[in-house]
């Protein structure tokens, strides 16, 4: 019996030249995939290496391609962080003299960070489908829009005639 491959659908963001190795957002990375993507958001904001910031921009470019897609539709919370990684990127070479003629040489490094979304299969399990919000134009009920009590505004006054005294 043959076994038969489908393909899952999936949905990338990429960012290139970002000026951080990839050997440190690799470690940041680490800890994201595999995750839903409200985790991953909050691992993120929480997490406080630089490169977290550069994984987080992706990650929001990774869930707006999938929800404006107009072949898919996707939830952007009910994604799963299928891939994340980091790949090299060209390396700026800078020198810098040094004493008696010598020379140290510096090297900018840079990398291309890639994450790839897939949607949860546990998604949406036990939960009803989202309610379409109501659209009527009424006016609501005067019962609902009632005034809060204003403050009683504090006079000035006696504190300015008591500082021209």
């Amino acid at each position: 019996m043959a076994a038969v491959k489908t393909s899952e659908q999936v949905v990338r963001a990429e960012a290139k030249w970002v000026r951080l190795s990839a050997r440190k957002a690799r470690v940041v990375l680490a800890h994201i995939r595999g995750r839903s993507v409200p985790e991953a958001r909050t691992i993120l904001t929480f997490t406080q290496r630089a490169a977290a910031l550069e994984i987080e921009k992706v990650l929001r470019s990774a869930v707006a391609n999938a929800e404006t897609n107009p072949l898919l539709h996707w939830n952007g919370d009910d994604l799963l962080i299928k891939a994340a990684y980091a790949d090299e990127g060209p390396t700026l070479k800078r020198w810098r003299a040094r004493a008696r003629g010598r020379v140290n040489r510096i090297r900018k490094r840079t990398c291309h960070i890639t994450i790839e979304l897939a949607q949860n299969p546990k998604a949406g399990q036990g939960r009803a489908p989202r309610a379409a919000a109501p659209t009527t134009t009424e006016a609501p009920a005067p019962a609902e829009t009632a005034a809060k009590p204003k403050r009683a505004a504090k006079s000035r006054t006696k504190k300015k005639e008591g500082a021209a005294a």
